[in-house]
């Protein structure tokens, strides 16, 4: 069974990103949406540099969350902070998820959102158009505002079956949404997906908690 990797998303702090060299994190998350966690292309380059500076093995791969991006947002973006991923939480269309992936040629990150009754913004039969086009499906919890970030779990239940379709497509599935170093020991024994999302899980009054981060990169390893 693969290890379950492991994304901080959110950071804004060159200061916290440094106290987590240490840390066996496999994706670093930076916001370009509207979010209290937004971050713009200069901020995202000072951050990158840390990345750059990782001694601890291979650093980790950078993902820039967008929702609904246009051009030149994607463009100032990459040009001053060239990320490993584009994730994307809105209402992307394949062709246009292709279209930013073929452009930029780094990997895209697909968000599905599930709400706290298992039912979907869209119809799960559309994500066969994503087939070819993605390159990991993320389950989040609904949010009609920012798209993701609501920090509230979504209906686990519902993870089966879009767990199904990752594997038949041989895409990874990761999962966000209200994770904690509480429930996500218990995400990974059940559902085994390829890589857990977390964002304010690891904060205190909003900011990033070296603390918290230890203690759900620890929890999760050790499941």
């Amino acid at each position: 069974m693969n290890k379950t990797g492991i994304k901080i998303c959110g950071l804004q702090s060159v200061e916290v990103l440094k106290s987590m060299v240490n840390l066996p994190v496999d994706y670093i998350g930076f916001v370009f949406a509207d979010s209290k966690r937004r971050i713009d292309g200069v901020q995202a380059g000072k951050l990158l540099r840390v990345l750059d500076e990782w001694t601890s093995g291979s650093r980790p791969r950078s993902v820039g969350v967008f929702v609904n991006p246009g051009d030149a947002l994607l463009n100032d973006v990459m040009e001053k902070a060239p990320l490993d991923v584009i994730q994307l939480h809105g209402q992307e269309s394949p062709q246009r998820c292709r279209e930013i992936r073929e452009h930029f040629g780094i990997q895209v990150f697909k968000a599905w959102s599930v709400d706290s009754q298992g039912r979907t913004e869209r119809s799960a039969d559309e994500l066969d158009a994503y087939v070819g086009i993605i390159d990991a499906l993320l389950l989040d919890t609904y949010d009609p505002l920012y798209g993701g970030g609501s920090g509230k779990t979504f209906a686990w239940d519902r993870i089966p079956a879009y767990q199904a379709w990752t594997h038949q497509h041989r895409i990874p599935l990761f999962v966000a949404g209200g994770l904690n170093a509480d429930n996500a020991e218990k995400l990974v024994h059940e559902y085994h997906p390829e890589g857990l999302d977390v964002s304010s899980g690891v904060e205190t009054n909003g900011v990033k908690d070296i603390a918290k981060i230890t203690a759900f990169v620890e929890r999760v390893k050790q499941a």
